[in-house]
């Protein structure tokens, strides 16, 4: 049977790197729609829904005929609010699914195809969590601490490459895509857990937007 996959779009008011990062206009639309419209497109989403507590960024999203079911509790949409909790709090609102699926705005790149390509990567392995990553542009073996000026390696390694390609090959999340059995979710209260799979992403679908150079170098890549 195919199973119902609910998806949610967390996108609080306050943000602190690019004000009003959510409904900021990213090449003729505000940031939040373009997940929106991706998961729109998707063949295996039963539902998507958004998670605010903020009445500008509601309105707007509907805009983009997304699903508003709820208004997030303000004592949800704090800096300090672990990530986790809204989804929670989503599922319990929206009860009658098999999964739940993270999208957040703040991955503009996303596209429909990463979004079914890492549902189908988790049903085909039969995961309980699905996460996306991609590959860092700066490899962990380059990485070094300070400490009182010194470098100490981040990774300790007996005999450093000088070559990228000579690197074991790593993987980051990348923020795109979080999707897990709702059943299992409510347990770990975490997506990320020792039998987590991981969907390898393009680095071009991979960007995240934080501070507002992330946000002209999408706008870039889009135009």
């Amino acid at each position: 049977m195919k199973p119902k996959i609910l998806a949610v779009i967390p996108a609080r008011g306050g943000s602190k790197g690019v004000p009003r990062k959510n409904i900021r206009e990213l090449n003729g639309k505000p940031l939040i729609a373009w997940t929106i419209e991706e998961a729109k497109k998707s063949k295996y989403i039963t539902r998507t829904i958004l998670s605010s507590e903020d009445d500008e960024i509601i309105e707007v999203a509907k805009e983009y005929e997304c699903d508003v079911p709820f208004v997030r509790p303000i004592e949800l949409a704090q800096d300090n609010t672990p990530g986790i909790d809204p989804i929670l709090h989503a599922i319990e609102q929206c009860p009658g699914y098999d999964y739940v699926m993270l999208l957040q705005p703040t991955s503009p790149l996303r596209t429909v195809e990463d979004i079914d390509g890492c549902i189908e990567f988790m049903l085909h392995q039969q995961a309980k969590f699905c996460v996306s990553v991609t590959e860092p542009d700066k490899s962990p073996y380059w990485m070094y601490n300070l400490i009182d000026g010194k470098m100490q390696p981040i990774i300790n390694n007996e005999q450093t490459a000088t070559r990228r390609q000579d690197l074991p090959i790593v993987y980051a999340l990348n923020g795109a895509i979080y999707v897990g059995q709702i059943k299992f979710l409510k347990e770990e209260k975490s997506f990320i857990t020792k039998e987590t799979k991981a969907y390898v992403m393009k680095k071009e679908n991979s960007f995240d937007i934080d501070t507002m150079f992330d946000f002209e170098i999408c706008d870039f890549l889009i135009r």
